[in-house]
């Protein structure tokens, strides 16, 4: 079984890193911005495509309105950057939005916004992979007809490049990255100059097309409700920003003032390309419509089905550089990959809080496990299956998963900057000097807008989006609570329940005898060393146990323990309906009742053997009988190996790759966080 599993995992994610490698992972500045910030820098790529979709409902008229929303936007993008630069620097743990609103606002806080960033990390992979397809799509034809299938398969290979660790998956993501924003910068730039200095009229490919309203001559309040949720879909910009607070540990030192300047950085991007985006589509009259079948009109007749409407950034390219053009092909390629490459922004922040949750009992404490690379193994998979989960269920639609969108990222950045403001009350209070309270009250300021901004923004995305969709992630984020509080529960009712007390219990009283049974079908080698075992165990009481299904067998057992006068008695049980496992713990039951103060001990003989075929063809009884025993009260199970010769090939290649870790074994790799509470377990 080892060498089947352990070569294609080798192949795939490389070999395995000591635990004190840890630090050979950290990132500079310049591979931490494509890994943490591709989400947020990507997110223009569809972001001004889904302002213009949702204008298009009132038609072209409505347009002008763009930059007053791409403007809303841009100053909450720095409203949101600038608030996030302080959560680094006050909690630079890596806890990001759960521990601040964790330790300033309570559970319940921390665990809602908890909820809210993993459903919001599961749907970026689902968005930006679907995206990243129909960008593709716009010059391969193939993959838009199969966009599913290659939304997979990118979400499975991007899975893979994760699980080779942070750092070497971070050089594969950089190139992408800063190939896109050069690109986009360049083509800004070109139209710019195009416009402004040549005069030249570019044209997108819609531009001869008329947009049918599905709602004319919109006004009053119906115009503002339309206004609110172009630009609640505009917010898809600020999806990520909060990754970098959550990544902070995997920064290279000074951690708190890189990831701040990241975060700095990465915000004046995205406004720029998102900003000059929105400009260019409005100079080549770009059109965009919900329904491109019906709604986009040519020679006064619907385009149909056959059209494919490509996104915004495509189209604008496309009337920038011209078609088929080197710099088209070479933008749409660079837009697709780092489409699929932002969803790495998930990759990198669901593990990392996965473990941190994992570490306060609040999911399984197998995500708290670092794998063969020192990433996060566990959670990594986790995430890649809940988002493959939704490609399939939405068909790999963005524009149907982004109404999804948003809400989770708006809950975390409000309840973020309130705790934050409590925060700056806390240290305020106990603070006498000057200049450090003048620090304070101007970061308290910074996140007071930044909270009541953002909480603003919630009420717009949830009145706007709820009924497109934004009720899934609320479903999801109760979900996500509600499995989260009841495994904290289960956690600490085992530790209450296992927890040594003060006075004596029966579980730590010495029990009376040890009543020691030997299984036995055959006698072999097996048998021989698992009875020579218990004799020198020494128990009070030693006798080897046998099931009858066949009479035969039973008595050539028989015959041959009398041969061999071993000295422990047999006890032979019948089994009419030729059981074994029940007549066992129906036996060990029974002796239990007999002497309840008694403890019994039952030996096992085991093969070892170094095939995985084998162990479907040996030890599954025993298996059973484990399994019955281990919950029958007052029970000891004991396992003696017997190692067949085929165990050699196990053992060889063990002693050939000694220098890697077993598999299944513990590696809990150091996160650095907040102290743990006195006596409190990770």
């Amino acid at each position: 079984m080892s060498k089947l599993t352990d070569l294609p995992k080798r192949i795939l994610i490389g070999r395995a890193l000591r635990s004190d490698k840890l630090g050979e992972t950290l990132l500079p500045k310049r591979i931490a911005l494509p890994v943490f910030a591709s989400d947020p820098l990507s997110s223009v790529a569809y972001a001004p495509g889904e302002v213009l979709l949702v204008l298009s409902i009132a038609g072209v008229s409505a347009y002008h309105f763009s930059p007053w929303i791409a403007l809303a936007v841009v100053v909450l993008m720095f409203t949101v950057v600038a608030s996030y630069r302080q959560n680094v620097r006050a909690y630079p743990s890596g806890g990001g939005d759960y521990e601040v609103a964790t330790t300033n606002l309570g559970p319940k806080a921390g665990l809602t916004v908890a909820s809210a960033l993993l459903v919001d990390y599961v749907l970026t992979v689902a968005v930006s992979i679907s995206a990243g397809v129909e960008n593709l799509g716009s010059a391969i034809p193939f993959v838009i007809e199969h966009k599913t299938l290659c939304a997979i398969g990118a979400i499975v290979l991007l899975t893979v490049m994760n699980l080779r660790g942070v750092r070497e998956s971070g050089k594969l993501f950089a190139v992408p990255t800063y190939l896109f924003v050069a690109g986009v910068l360049l083509m800004l730039l070109w139209g710019a100059f195009r416009a402004l200095v040549l005069g030249d009229a570019m044209h997108a490919p819609t531009s001869e097309l008329e947009i049918k309203p599905e709602h004319q001559g919109l006004a009053g309040f119906a115009l503002v409700f339309l206004l609110l949720r172009a630009f609640s879909s505009g917010c898809a910009a600020l999806t990520g920003v909060e990754a970098i607070s959550n990544g902070v540990p995997a920064f290279r030192k000074p951690k708190s003032k890189n990831a701040a300047n990241t975060l700095a950085m990465m915000g004046l991007l995205a406004v720029t390309m998102f900003c000059g985006i929105i400009a260019l589509a409005l100079t080549t009259d770009v059109k965009m419509a919900e329904n491109p079948a019906v709604d986009l009109i040519r020679d006064g007749v619907p385009v149909g089905e056959s059209f494919t409407q490509d996104p915004v950034i495509a189209q604008v390219a496309e009337a920038v550089f011209g078609h088929g053009s080197f710099l088209f092909l070479a933008l749409a390629g660079a837009t697709a990959l780092v489409l699929f490459l932002a969803a790495n922004t998930a990759y990198n922040g669901f593990p990392l809080l996965g473990s941190i949750l994992a570490q306060d009992r609040y999911l399984p404490r197998q995500l708290h496990t670092r794998g063969d690379r020192l990433a996060f193994s566990n959670g990594i998979v986790l995430l890649a299956g809940a988002a493959i989960l939704l490609v399939g269920i939405y068909g790999a639609d963005s524009t149907r998963l982004i109404q999804l969108y948003i809400v989770g990222v708006f809950v975390s950045f409000t309840l973020s900057q309130t705790g934050m403001v409590r925060h700056w009350n806390r240290l305020l209070a106990d603070e006498r000097d000057p200049a450090k309270r003048r620090h304070m009250v101007r970061s308290r300021a910074v996140n007071t807008f930044g909270a009541f901004f953002t909480g603003l923004v919630l009420v717009v995305v949830l009145a706007t989006k709820f009924t497109h969709g934004a009720w899934v992630a609320l479903l999801g984020m109760v979900i996500f609570y509600g499995t989260m509080t009841a495994i904290r529960k289960h956690y600490d009712r085992v530790a209450a329940e296992i927890a040594a007390d003060e006075t004596p219990t029966d579980e730590s009283v010495r029990p009376s005898r040890v009543h020691a049974i030997v299984l036995v079908s055959k006698l072999h080698r097996p048998t021989l060393r698992a009875l020579a075992y218990a004799e020198l165990i020494r128990a009070d009481h030693l006798e080897a146990l046998s099931i009858s299904v066949d009479p035969d067998e039973t008595k050539a057992l028989r015959e041959d323990w009398e041969r061999r006068s071993i000295n422990v008695p047999l006890k032979i049980l019948d089994s009419p309906y030729r059981e074994v496992t029940r007549p066992v713990i129906e036996y060990v039951k029974g002796l239990r009742r007999q002497s309840p103060r008694d403890v019994i001990s039952v030996y096992i003989p085991e093969y070892v053997v170094g095939h995985w075929y084998e162990h479907l063809l040996h030890n599954q009884s025993a298996l059973r009988l484990k399994g019955r025993l281990l919950f029958t009260p007052g029970v000891m199970v004991t396992s003696v190996p017997y190692q067949l010769q085929s165990s050699e090939a196990a053992k060889k290649r063990a002693r050939k790759h000694a220098e890697w870790n077993a598999p299944g074994s513990v590696r809990r790799g150091p996160v650095e966080r907040r102290p743990k509470e006195p006596g409190r377990k990770g």
